[in-house]
């Protein structure tokens, strides 16, 4: 399904729109495979969707970092990032609806096929 996932393209998502539900997001994540975790946003009690990315430099983890914005850009649907000397954290989740969409689990699945083709990726 993770191949299924990376082939999908986002929707647009309207305020109100229903998140999935807790089996539809555990058979989406399973879908994924084990890297991806779900966490809090914040004191919020939001589920997002993130994972974390260690790299050999700063220079390798910015390209990735890079490439995933593209990537957000094209898809109209934007991470948290945080980048850092020889890490990257990525965040997906639906702000419009206040947790995750099919879009999120989209989104991770590409961003899994840049890392896949990133350079310096010491995982």
């Amino acid at each position: 399904m993770s191949s299924s996932l990376a082939a999908g393209s986002c929707v647009p998502c309207r305020r109100g729109a229903p998140a999935l539900s807790d089996a539809d997001v555990a058979a989406r994540l399973q879908a994924l495979g084990g890297a991806w975790q779900l966490a809090p946003f914040a004191d919020s009690g939001v589920p997002v969707l993130q994972r974390s990315v260690r790299f050999r430099n700063f220079r390798t983890a910015l390209a990735f970092t890079n490439a995933v914005g593209a990537m957000a850009e094209a898809q109209k649907h934007h991470p948290a990032l945080l980048t850092e000397w020889g890490s990257v954290r990525v965040a997906w989740w639906t702000h419009a609806i206040g947790g995750l969409h099919d879009n999120d689990f989209i989104c991770a699945a590409k961003t899994d096929e840049l890392l896949a083709a990133a350079e310096g990726v010491k995982e």
